[in-house]
């Protein structure tokens, strides 16, 4: 039987449609599945978090080859479906709960990767919550619509805050692209799956700096049409000729927007500007 055909049934036996609302979308083609594991490169010592594992095709092979496999699942109705499904699987442990509002307690101390087939409104704010806590996961593999994807891999004139976000705790690199009807029901749009690794030495920044260096990357994308000059200025109360000639003095072109500087600008103007960002 196709997973297409088991997913009509399942959600026919147990009057489950899905919800739009929730992002549901189930994966429905296998080699798909099979790009996810490789990429995630679990093994027998792993602890995977997994995030809307649906009606748990995934949920199985992270089984297979993970220590442990916490599936957190939103739906109530899949959730006890869940539940029962692998009842008798000791390392899968289902959790019927919104992951923006999971808890670090389940993990603490131990090391631990999330896959996840992210509902793809809540994917900024579970980046925000997983990249920045001190228990950030080892690495994430994610299933993201693919222009977010290509937004937090992008480069070259094309960066954004989401983009300099992540690439401050990790690295990021697209996988492949997923064509939308690998999906039931077919979203309106193309996804991508995202390999991201944790850097391990968070830029050696301590919490305050960390706090204005974002503050300073928001400054400088508050408006991106406008030159990075005039968005600093603004935020400072400088006059934009102070801000100019900071740029020029460090070789950059007065006339250069936030989306063209790279990580390494970022930081070099946090040192710059930190008595301003106080």
């Amino acid at each position: 039987m196709s997973l297409l055909r088991e997913f009509k049934k399942i959600c026919k036996d147990l009057n489950i449609n899905p919800k739009k609302k929730l992002g549901q979308n189930f994966l429905i083609d296998s080699f798909v599945y099979d790009s996810v594991i490789d990429a995630a490169s679990i093994n027998k010592d792993d602890n995977v978090l997994e995030v809307g594992p649906g009606l748990g095709i995934l949920t199985e092979y992270l089984a297979e080859r993970a220590k442990n496999v916490l599936a957190v699942e939103l739906d109530k109705e899949i959730f006890l479906y869940l539940k029962e499904k692998f009842i008798d699987n000791q390392n899968i442990h289902i959790l019927n709960e919104n992951i923006l509002d999971f808890s670090f307690d389940y993990f603490r101390s131990q090391d631990y990767k999330i896959v996840a087939n992210l509902p793809y409104h809540i994917t900024s704010c579970f980046l925000r919550k997983f990249l920045s806590n001190e228990n950030s996961p080892v690495s994430m593999t994610l299933m993201l619509q693919k222009e977010v994807a290509q937004r937090i891999v992008a480069s070259d004139k094309k960066e954004s805050k989401l983009s300099i976000s992540v690439k401050f705790y990790a690295d990021a690199k697209i996988i492949r692209y997923v064509d939308r009807d690998s999906f039931w029901p077919v979203p309106k749009v193309d996804s991508a799956i995202i390999h991201i690794k944790k850097l391990k030495n968070s830029l050696l920044l301590d919490k305050e700096d960390i706090k204005k260096f974002f503050r300073l990357v928001k400054f400088g994308f508050i408006n991106k049409r406008k030159m990075l000059k005039n968005n600093l200025a603004a935020a400072f109360r400088k006059d934009t000729g102070y801000i100019e000639n900071i740029l020029i003095k460090n070789n950059l072109n007065p006339k250069i927007r936030a989306q063209d500087l790279y990580i390494d600008n970022w930081l070099l103007f946090l040192k710059i500007f930190r008595e301003e960002l106080e």
